[in-house]
């Protein structure tokens, strides 16, 4: 790997916190099974690049100096 990107933005790690929140529902008399997870972690996914984005959008839009 050679390739950086902010952690925000890496499936194994939202993967991971799904799995975490999968576990301590669990906990709670909740179940949560493989394929919820996916899904859940594809929507956090696109929740993040979406906020990404318009982030990006706001900062331009507030920033005071040109791009050259």
């Amino acid at each position: 790997m050679t390739e950086s990107k902010p952690w925000y933005l890496s499936r194994t790690i939202w993967a991971s916190l799904v799995a975490v929140a999968a576990a301590l529902s669990s906990a709670f008399g909740h179940t949560v099974d493989d394929g919820m997870q996916t899904q859940l972690t594809e929507a956090a996914m696109q929740i993040v690049a979406v906020g990404a984005s318009l982030i990006a959008v706001f900062g331009r839009l507030a920033a005071t100096s040109i791009i050259e």
